[in-house]
């Protein structure tokens, strides 16, 4: 029996008028799924544990298995595991992102932000614009580290987890009440405005109609995480599979394997049939149990607000992932269990995270039960199934 997690983040959303009353979910078509509903287990699970905030970061350690009020230190030392930092017990790690202000000629504490990820910009020009930030700004206590994309690590030596506000949870806004309270950290963004405003690539970026990248934004501070073995914990030897480095940094911790794949990148545009592929050559050829795939696009429209680029997400997912899943694993002859899901919603309405709880179907290719329900958060709800503690989910799909 083979495993698999497909995780559509912030896939779930409420109903929208222009869509006659549906979420994305609902309206999108998604055939590869609805049929797969009809022989699965759908309800509610409830990823993000009371109190604590919902993010990509508790929802996914959930998603695996890691009870967040254990293990969550924060959303940055989990980054820092993939990209290769090797923090001190000393070291707070800082997310990084490189995001649009607006460009009026008021001070920096009165613009307003207007895109937590400048147009997804690549990780090509995210590179030049991180090092001319290091070159003005990086000294024995603030090391930055490139990322993938707008998705940046500073490390703060000896420093503190002090409150810093997502970009994505205040777009729109005036940045004055949402700047960080340390003054270094303060600073170090305003001085980031002035050195990335006019610089060369933002030129040519405002000429290609893009958003320009234009400053640096701290948040999410943590210390070094500790995360048990996923393979000891679940006697499963697993895989991951994402363009994000926070998931990449969660399997770093939890000692399982990550699958990079040509063209994965986190946007709308990104390989989905190439993570189906990986992971299905991972769990048929190189002997693995388990396969996380996790698909960040639905998330990113979700900040954008466009509810028809996330429908355009779902689609996609359902095409080019389930539907490959199902097919190629079947013609294989391989009994597997699926697992589909968000980690949590990201409503267009509002562009930023809720802890509402998400619907999920399991699928076990070797149970033939009938339904007539289709995969989306209306009949989840109206199956009466539910799952309070989203951690406690992964032992479910495990199950046999």
């Amino acid at each position: 029996m083979k495993y698999i997690i497909v995780l559509g983040d912030g896939m779930a959303d409420e109903p929208i008028e222009a869509l006659e009353g549906k979420t994305p979910l609902e309206y999108a078509k998604t055939p590869a799924m609805d049929r797969l509903a009809k022989m699965s287990e759908i309800g509610l699970v409830h990823t993000i544990p009371e109190g604590m905030k919902p993010g990509s970061d508790t929802a996914n350690l959930s998603v695996l298995g890691y009870d967040p009020k254990i293990y969550y230190t924060g959303r940055s030392p989990l980054e820092a595991l993939s990209i290769g930092v090797d923090m001190k017990d000393t070291d707070i790690a800082l997310r990084c992102n490189i995001v649009t202000l607006s460009t009026d000629e008021l001070p920096y504490e009165e613009k307003t932000i207007l895109d937590h990820s400048a147009s997804e910009i690549s990780t090509e020009e995210a590179a030049v614009l991180l090092q001319a930030v290091k070159k003005e700004l990086e000294n024995e206590v603030y090391q930055f580290y490139l990322g993938t994309s707008y998705r940046h690590l500073t490390i703060w030596d000896k420093g503190q987890v002090v409150p810093l506000t997502p970009p994505h949870d205040v777009l729109g806004q005036v940045i004055g009440q949402y700047l960080p309270e340390d003054q270094m950290l303060r600073k170090m963004q305003e001085r980031s405005y002035e050195i990335l405003n006019h610089h060369p690539i933002n030129e040519e970026r405002r000429q290609k109609g893009l958003n320009p990248a234009n400053s640096i934004w701290f948040w999410g501070a943590g210390t070094r995480p500790a995360l048990s073995s996923f393979e000891e914990k679940t006697n499963k030897k697993g895989v991951m599979i994402s363009a994000v480095d926070l998931l990449k940094g969660i399997a770093v911790g939890a000692g399982m394997t990550n699958i990079s794949v040509e063209g994965a990148n986190g946007g709308l545009d990104t390989n989905y049939k190439g993570k189906a592929e990986a992971a299905v050559k991972a769990l048929t050829e190189d002997g693995y149990d388990f396969a996380y795939i996790h698909i960040e696009a639905p998330d990113e429209m979700g900040h954008q607000g466009s509810y028809e680029k996330k429908i355009q997400a779902i689609q996609y997912i359902d095409e080019n992932i389930v539907a490959y899943i199902a097919e190629e694993l079947e013609r294989r002859g391989v009994d597997y269990r699926m697992m589909i899901l968000p980690d949590h919603p990201t409503p267009v309405r509002i562009r930023t995270h809720v802890a509402d709880p998400v619907p999920y179907m399991l699928y076990d290719s070797t149970e033939k039960q009938k339904h007539n329900w289709n995969y989306n958060e209306k009949e989840a709800k109206m199956s009466g199934n539910f799952m309070a503690e989203g951690h406690k989910a992964i032992d479910h799909l495990f199950e046999r």
